[in-house]
């Protein structure tokens, strides 16, 4: 047995790891900061430097990790929806009926834009000021967003709770169209979580009232 060897590799180990902890740690941070800087001065009146600065890194850094400022803007938005999916499978995931699933998917939906404002700024308005993102993003993401709530359809009619002759894919996109509307609304009025909770309330009781078996 080399011993030297072993303790190299062990060096060399700990050494990558750490770079790859420090990267994340800034690729994470650049993200956290982009949404402040877009959320306070709008995705078109802010510059990358002005990231770098909120972010504490050097101007060249963002460049290490991101294209330009369009591609952090699809990135923030990959990375959110896909951590929004994660905590809304483990939210629905608490319940057996298909019609509590989509209540819980409904009101965490909204409840969203109570919990982090400047995201539901820059996720509801900021994002649709880039071209770029509004005509070359491949919603892939977005996409599993949206099969999550064709999921809970399916499911509920499997139960028979929700009827057979309802289309999944016209009701998923349904949804998130009157939830994006409602939390646009919000947004751009700043209603408060009252207004929000209302709101689920109201939507809980049109869709599920027209879905159910």
């Amino acid at each position: 047995m080399n011993v030297h060897s072993e303790a190299e590799e062990w060096v060399v180990a700990r050494a990558a790891a750490k770079i790859h902890r420090d990267a994340k740690t800034k690729y994470d941070r650049i993200l956290e900061s982009a949404i402040k800087v877009f959320a306070r001065k709008g995705f078109h009146n802010s510059r990358i430097s002005e990231i770098a600065a909120e972010a504490e890194v050097a101007d060249g850094t963002i460049y290490l990790y991101f294209k330009n400022k369009d591609d952090i803007l699809i990135r923030l938005f990959e990375n959110s929806l896909e951590q929004i999916i994660a905590d809304l499978r483990a939210e629905i995931g608490k319940e057996n009926d298909a019609l509590r699933k989509l209540r819980r998917f409904i009101k965490m939906h909204l409840d969203l834009v109570n919990k982090n404002p400047n995201l539901a700024v820059v996720l509801q308005v900021e994002l649709r000021q880039s071209n770029k993102f509004m005509k070359e993003y491949e919603p892939t993401r977005f996409i599993d967003y949206l099969n999550l709530i064709a999921e809970i359809i399916r499911e509920g009619q499997a139960q028979g709770a929700i009827r057979a002759d309802v289309a999944p894919g016209i009701v998923k996109r349904a949804l998130f169209g009157a939830l994006d509307e409602i939390a646009l609304h919000s947004v751009l009025t700043r209603k408060g979580k009252d207004y929000l909770r209302t709101s689920a309330d109201q939507i809980c009781e049109m869709f599920l009232r027209g879905i159910a078996a």
